[in-house]
């Protein structure tokens, strides 16, 4: 168990002997000081439990000690108990408590009652210091998932994109209609997989604290619409209906938009009501801005909408392993506002639900 420190401030050597005697115990320190000079110097390099401060001092008496302790972001939350000699008095009270005081003892000190208030909040300090190292090992429990999440997540993509290989050459010298239909289930898959690993990897990148880098360059949005749409043919984007007016060019990293966009047309490709029409819009009308949008048919509950951007979640409230891991949106956000735009989410039963994007058209530099 770490020795815990009380400080005692008191301008009388001897009372300083006297606390110290008294309250000593294996496990507990004083730490004597003369002066709030003194004391001020200690806690610069001592954390303490409890600070004992005589109220009557010269130079700095206990009252300026304390607004000083209470002032300083190391010593704010230090409890102080002020020992005096003087009679009770109504407007000293009041200062002391306001200067932050936890307690007034008065002169001649009762032993027993100071031993219990001092072991009070020993006491409490000792738990503190519990729950700050019991915080401590979920963060480092919590780092290490999430490190081990990344590193799996890298880790996969090797033997999967062995596997995607596979089955394109399957795919394009069938020797037979089965192994045809296995191959096309087997890039289908893959390509969930691949999906739900770079999910996986963003997500831990944002958790460890990595801020997205951006590549930009000059960009066609409703051309990188319209590749998106055609690479997710097989999901049904035959009922993605691309339309766009204005100047759709920018500078953005190329990538994440590009997931920007397969995150949202995927999204409502499996969410948004079967066979209704799903409407992409690239609005390129305004000078400095882009706008994007994506609605579909069909309704986000409306205790979901508010969280719907956050990790783990889906526009059904709950997830199946058909669903991926939930941080798709989540990823939306995360790119949009590396490009310093916004991304907002409507929903009704009249409206349908839509997801709007808002991309300044030059992506900031890298290193900003």
């Amino acid at each position: 168990m770490s020795l815990i420190k009380v400080l005692a401030v008191d301008d009388v050597p001897e009372n300083l002997v006297a606390l110290e005697a008294l309250l000593s115990r294996p496990g507990l320190s004083i730490l004597p000081a003369t002066s709030g000079t003194d004391a001020l110097e200690l806690l610069l390099v001592h954390d303490v439990a409890l600070a004992l401060i005589d109220v009557q001092m010269p130079d700095m008496d206990g009252f300026e000690l304390a607004e000083l302790m209470r002032g300083a972001a190391r010593t704010s939350r230090v409890p102080i108990i002020f020992i005096t000699a003087a009679p009770h008095d109504r407007g000293r009270l009041f200062r002391g408590y306001e200067a932050g005081a936890v307690d007034f003892l008065h002169k001649p000190i009762e032993p027993q009652v100071l031993q219990s208030k001092v072991d009070i909040f020993v006491d409490l300090y000792r738990h503190k210091q519990r729950l700050d190292e019991q915080v401590e090992l979920l963060r480092q429990a919590l780092l290490l998932n999430e490190t081990f999440a990344a590193v799996l997540g890298h880790d996969l993509r090797s033997p999967l994109g062995t596997i995607t290989t596979a089955a394109s050459l399957i795919a394009k010298r069938p020797p037979e209609a089965a192994a045809q239909r296995a191959a096309e289930r087997i890039l289908r898959c893959t390509g969930r997989m691949t999906r739900m690993i770079e999910h996986l990897l963003c997500y831990s990148r944002a958790r460890l604290g990595q801020a997205t880098q951006l590549d930009p360059q000059p960009t066609d949005l409703h051309s990188l619409c319209a590749s998106v749409i055609d690479e997710q043919q097989h999901c049904g984007a035959d009922r993605v209906h691309l339309q766009g007016r204005g100047d759709p060019n920018g500078r953005w990293d190329l990538d994440r938009m590009a997931q920007v966009l397969s995150n949202l047309i995927g999204n409502a490709l499996r969410h948004g009501a079967p066979s209704a029409p799903i409407v992409v819009e690239v609005d390129g009308s305004r000078r400095d801005e882009v706008w994007l949008s994506v609605r579909n048919q069909g309704t986000i509950p409306p205790d979901i909408l508010p969280h719907i951007f956050e990790p783990f979640r889906t526009t059904a409230g709950g997830r199946s392993p058909s669903e991926g891991l939930g941080l798709g949106l989540y990823i939306v956000r995360a790119f949009v506002e590396a490009h310093r735009g916004t991304v907002v989410a409507a929903s009704s039963p009249e409206a349908g639900t839509s997801f709007e994007v808002r991309l300044p058209r030059t992506a900031p530099p890298a290193d900003t």
